[in-house]
């Protein structure tokens, strides 16, 4: 089942680095499971850049799914432009995306993906009410 990114998204981050060559599989291109550390990576480095520092004793977010659409193959030697958008906030989630581009072709996405993120308290278990400085983050 292939998931579309939705139009109507807010872009909050951007990153670029480059592709590792023991990123790639005996294919001689990415292997599938690193666009999803790509697109961890963008989601991680974003809330650390907001102040989201996730506490075991306290609240957080978690990722409750994850998917990706693959388009073209990423290889090395390349620098990946990885855009981090969000939308959707409810009363305990909300949706991340992200698109994957190689910075020597602006505008043509090799993979695409997104998670739901939802914000638990940590010692509980249990989804809690988004603060409100993070649904001012992820609100258009």
């Amino acid at each position: 089942m292939k998931i579309e990114i939705p139009e109507v998204k807010k872009l909050v981050y951007e990153m670029r680095f480059p592709v590792r060559w023991g990123d790639m599989d005996a294919m001689g291109h990415v292997n599938n499971t690193v666009y999803f550390r790509y697109l961890e990576t963008a989601r991680i480095e974003w809330m650390v850049s907001v102040g989201c520092n996730p506490d075991p004793k306290g609240q957080g977010p978690v990722i409750v799914n994850a998917f990706c659409n693959f388009y073209r193959q990423l290889e090395f030697p390349a620098d990946v432009l990885l855009k981090l958008y969000v939308s959707d906030p409810a009363r305990t989630t909300f949706e991340t995306w992200g698109t994957m581009e190689r910075a020597d072709q602006p505008g043509m996405i090799c993979a695409a993906g997104g998670a739901t993120t939802i914000w638990v308290d940590f010692p509980q278990q249990k989804a809690v009410s988004l603060p409100d400085w993070m649904r001012a983050l992820v609100s258009e």
